[in-house]
């Protein structure tokens, strides 16, 4: 009947369509984050999808939109991830296993940091870019920021320093210890960097909390 097939061809399309586009994105996210954003061309990105140029432009008008698109999703990964595992900080000790995640994960990523690595190419050519950056840079800060929050709250830190401080500061130690990192094609400069950060966070430990007795309420 023309109303069954007229219903369903739509969605079909839009359906496949969605798909492309998303995979066009991720593709792109990936080729960009091997190379670098200037270094990946429109031209690649169609031989690498196996897509045309007219699918291509009707998806993103112009390589600036693709790269926002790269942004918004490289960003989304990451502060994703992050955020499953700092949901997890509640002792000094699972401070310690967040770091080996990072640790861990370092080589499979390429010692990269794929927001970082946007950060580092494009803060400074594009700053409807940078501000996006900085945006995913804070959200990223504010979960840590709200972990040493935790901590404070359960007495294991101390209430002295701002938590959103040393959150800034672990967030700029990894930042710096990436970028070292990537450039050696070595995890030593990132650990030492991250290692120094959390232990200036253990500096302001609280060694009384297991001692103190439990408040009411």
């Amino acid at each position: 009947m023309p109303g069954r097939g007229s219903g369903k061809g739509p969605s079909r399309r839009t359906a496949r369509g969605a798909a492309t586009r998303e995979r066009v994105i991720a593709t792109t996210a990936d080729l960009m984050h091997r190379q670098g954003v200037t270094a990946t061309t429109l031209d690649q990105v169609v031989d690498t999808c196996g897509v045309s140029k007219s699918q291509l432009y009707h998806y993103f008008p112009d390589k600036e939109a693709l790269v926002a698109e790269v942004i918004a999703t490289q960003a989304n990964r990451v502060l994703s991830a992050q955020k499953q595992l700092i949901e997890q900080l509640h002792t000094m000790q699972e401070l310690d296993k967040w770091r080996d995640a990072l640790v861990a994960g370092l080589s499979e990523n390429g010692y990269r940091c794929p927001i970082g690595s946007l950060a580092n190419e494009l803060a400074g050519r594009c700053d409807t870019a940078r501000r996006t950056l900085a945006g995913a840079f804070g959200t990223w800060t504010g979960d840590m920021a709200g972990a040493f929050a935790r901590l404070q709250d359960g007495g294991e830190l101390s209430s002295e320093v701002a938590a959103e401080d040393l959150a800034l500061e672990v967030v700029a130690a990894l930042q710096g210890g990436y970028l070292l990192a990537q450039t050696m094609q070595d995890e030593q400069p990132f650990v030492l960097a991250l290692d120094m950060a959390l232990g200036w966070v253990k500096a302001h430990a609280r060694t009384d909390h297991q001692n103190r007795p439990d408040r009411p309420g």
